[in-house]
């Protein structure tokens, strides 16, 4: 009936008959994420930083699907001391209208994160910010958490929702202006039981705990592991011991250490404990593509490529190679790389192996002349990324010349995306993976284009240093 329309949500026009009943309004509000009208600058993968400090805070994002605990990978450039977004505070005022501070009135509860687009998926909301991506429905009494979200994990509430709101993208205001039957949806919830305590087995969630044998993909937590890499809930245990403190772990046996294939098969021996047998090493490369092959090959030619898939090639283990196959290649760990440590990789483990090939070489060893060339060629790259002359230098678009890196002196708070583009230049990753510095959306607060793909020589750097 016509006149039935009137008593719809905000007068909406809806094809077919809406249940009647109590709104989910009455008993919950929804808000908006934050808008910080510059991503590639104000947010990043949780794993591209280890130490958050005061400045960047956790911020959930969209699921693909309903789970308890998703869209748990990013963090945003917050800034508690100084400012929120470390930005002019006109800026964010006039221009973003202080979109940077939508949704605290959900900040500390609990509620349901609704990602917006399709399907309606949702994930448990616990008190973090958030994007504009999804909408967090917060119940006015926290003990409706349950019956919520058994109400939002069902067909029922995306069908009601897409009942009086068809947008790719619904609004937030819509998703609670949908029937709810309470006493319904409680009892539902009780018969599910308790909602879980916070946690993941999958390791590209910040409430991942480290632990090999439970992960979700557990040979490459374990060479994170190997590598001194920690997750922010992972508690001291005892593969702490194979962790190499130095952050590099060369794949041959170089500078009287043994192979990175020996050391990973130590820790995952550690990391199963009573239940290691042969056949879990069988097994976990079988997951990964590479059944009766090994460790080392597994290492060698796949790893990393599986590891920029699954950490959205943002990678924090870097795979530094010869280009030859029975060459050197090291695992770094992109947070331990500094200036020092890469020397040491040139010097001293790339340094042995040059020296190995050059006796090899001298005693006639087959291939050993071909490896000598190959690894001098690296040292010569890896030399010339230290320096920092294009097309090896850093570039940070929202840095003033003043501020850029001279040579390998990476900020990790600018991101993976913008400190390995001199290696990616250099042609020494094991494996090309998706990644660009293509002009990004937006324009600069003074109207400029956000042009990322910019070189800039030692010497301008240095005289902007020197005017200050």
């Amino acid at each position: 009936m016509q006149a039935a329309q009137q008593n719809y949500p905000d007068s909406r026009i809806v094809l077919g008959k809406m249940d009647g009943g109590v709104l989910l309004e009455e008993f919950a509000s929804c808000f908006a994420g934050i808008l910080n009208g510059d991503s590639p600058r104000f947010q990043r993968l949780f794993w591209e930083i280890v130490d958050r400090r005061d400045l960047w805070v956790f911020q959930q994002s969209t699921v693909f699907q309903n789970q308890y605990f998703g869209g748990r990978e990013k963090i945003i450039l917050f800034d508690a001391l100084e400012g929120h977004l470390r930005e002019d505070e006109t800026i964010r005022r006039e221009k973003l209208h202080d979109s940077d501070r939508r949704g605290n009135q959900a900040w500390g509860k609990w509620g349901i994160a609704v990602s917006q687009m399709g399907d309606l998926p949702v994930s448990l909301y616990t008190g973090d910010k958030f994007d504009s991506n999804i909408a967090v429905i917060v119940p006015k009494d926290q003990s409706l958490v349950p019956a919520i979200w058994a109400f939002c994990s069902s067909f029922d509430f995306s069908k009601a929702v897409r009942r009086i709101d068809q947008k790719l993208n619904a609004t937030n205001a819509t998703l609670v202006k949908v029937p709810f039957d309470l006493e319904h949806w409680q009892q539902v919830a009780a018969e599910n039981g308790p909602l879980p305590e916070p946690h993941s087995d999958d390791p590209t969630q910040w409430l991942f705990d480290g632990i090999v044998a439970t992960s979700e993909h557990p040979l490459q937590v374990a060479v994170a592991r190997l590598l001194g890499c920690k997750w922010h809930q992972q508690k001291e245990d005892h593969l702490e011991s194979f962790a190499e403190e130095e952050g590099i772990v060369c794949l041959p046996a170089v500078a009287g250490k043994p192979p990175a294939a020996e050391r990973l098969r130590a820790l995952l021996v550690a990391a199963y404990n009573n239940e290691f047998s042969p056949d879990v090493i069988e097994r976990l490369l079988s997951a990964v593509g590479f059944a009766g092959q090994g460790l080392d090959v597994w290492l060698r030619d796949e790893f990393f490529a599986q590891h920029c898939a699954l950490f959205h090639n943002r990678p924090f283990i870097w795979h530094i190679w010869d280009g030859r196959r029975d060459g050197f290649s090291a695992l770094v760990n992109y947070h331990k790389l500094d200036s020092a440590r890469l020397e040491r990789l040139i010097y001293t483990y790339l340094g042995a192996w040059i020296e190995k090939q050059k006796m090899e070489r001298d005693a006639g060893t087959a291939g050993a002349d071909g490896r000598l060339v190959a690894a001098l060629e690296l040292q010569k790259k890896l030399q010339l990324i230290r320096e920092g002359e294009p097309p090896y230098d850093i570039y940070v678009r929202w840095k003033p010349l003043h501020e850029q890196p001279i040579g390998w002196e990476p900020d990790l708070n600018d991101g993976v995306r913008l400190n390995i583009r001199p290696f990616v230049s250099a042609g020494i990753l094991r494996s090309k993976f998706t990644i660009n510095w293509n002009k990004d959306r937006g324009k600069n607060p003074d109207g400029s284009e956000r042009l990322n793909n910019l070189h800039l020589t030692r010497a301008e750097k240095h005289a902007a240093r020197r005017q200050g």
